[in-house]
């Protein structure tokens, strides 16, 4: 069944219909018509998030919103449920409608000016800030469910992304760096833990496409990764994708110092999280992309040059 058909199912369920398919990747995401206005649908990936884990993710949106955090809020359907079985199995949910252009897609340079660079993300970092003390003030239902980027999730022997450091496309002398660089995260994460570090649900996928820009305004869409991580992992997230810009430690310093002025935060600590997203993605790549995609490589490379850098 395609997924415009499952879309168009899906729609009947919020009294609404499909206007476009946005994006066809891991979910299949939809602008609708519901009698209240525009709207995202959402065809979940199967196989991924089980429906405990996304009604979670559904409920924590839709809690935020309402403290006046700029996130999606899960819509109810006629039943009055967030999430909808479409005929295939598939989960279906809608949410508000958030204006705005994306921050950028992955892998390509920032659309802005140089000066309008670090001031959006000093906004980004006091956004990702409201997100996590927002949450603080939340009371999570009993049933709340959601994977864990922590130590053994990030660099354990089954990594929730996979086992980066055993990439089949990864030189010898690559590999090598990536298991330095899992022994220097796991050493550095237990440290940070030790000293208290601030730990509790995180978004885990802050990336450009995920950031909408509205004027002087951002907002954070697509939590399908959150789960409960290190907060600072959100800005390593972020971080990822600007490693290749020549006015990276601006950048950085602009986005922890953003971030700084409500909740902890170093430029060291935003590096070591970096280099752990990094990683994570070398593994995410493995199972999902065909062996000569050459994202493997440059995921790699990437991953390769900030372990050199934060090990340094």
């Amino acid at each position: 069944m395609s997924v415009n058909t499952l879309a168009a199912e899906a729609a009947t369920h919020w009294n609404g219909s499909v206007i476009r398919l946005l994006r066809n990747r891991e979910n299949a995401v939809f602008e609708v018509a519901l009698p209240t206005g525009r709207a995202a649908l959402r065809l979940h990936r199967m196989g991924y998030q089980d429906d405990a884990a996304i009604r979670s993710e559904l409920w924590w949106c839709a809690a935020l919103a309402a403290k006046g955090v700029a996130v999606p809020a899960a819509l109810p359907s006629r039943s009055g449920d967030f999430l909808v079985k479409l005929s295939n199995g598939r989960n279906a949910s809608i949410i508000n409608w958030m204006e705005g252009e994306a921050f950028g897609e992955a892998g390509h340079p920032l659309p802005c000016a140089p000066d309008q660079r670090q001031p959006r993300h000093h906004a980004l970092g006091v956004l990702l800030a409201q997100v996590h003390t927002a949450t603080d003030q939340l009371t999570l239902p009993s049933d709340f469910t959601r994977p864990r980027w922590d130590i053994d999730g990030l660099v354990g022997e089954t990594p929730f992304w996979g086992r980066f450091w055993d990439h089949p496309a990864a030189s010898r002398t690559q590999a090598e760096t990536l298991r330095a660089a899992r022994d220097f995260l796991r050493a550095g994460m237990t440290a940070h833990q030790q000293n208290g570090g601030d730990f509790g649900p995180i978004h885990a996928d802050v990336l450009r496409e995920n950031i909408l820009v509205n004027k002087n305004s951002l907002s954070l869409i697509d939590f399908d990764d959150s789960g409960f991580g290190f907060r600072l992992y959100d800005l390593g997230t972020a971080l990822s994708q600007n490693l290749h810009e020549p006015d990276y430690p601006q950048i950085r310093d602009a986005l922890v110092t953003g971030y700084a002025q409500t909740r902890p935060a170093t430029a060291a600590l935003a590096d070591l999280f970096t280099l752990a997203r990094c990683c994570a993605s070398v593994g995410w790549a493995a199972p999902r992309l065909a062996p000569d995609d050459p994202i493997h490589a440059s995921h790699i490379a990437r991953a390769v040059m900030c372990a050199r850098r934060v090990m340094a």
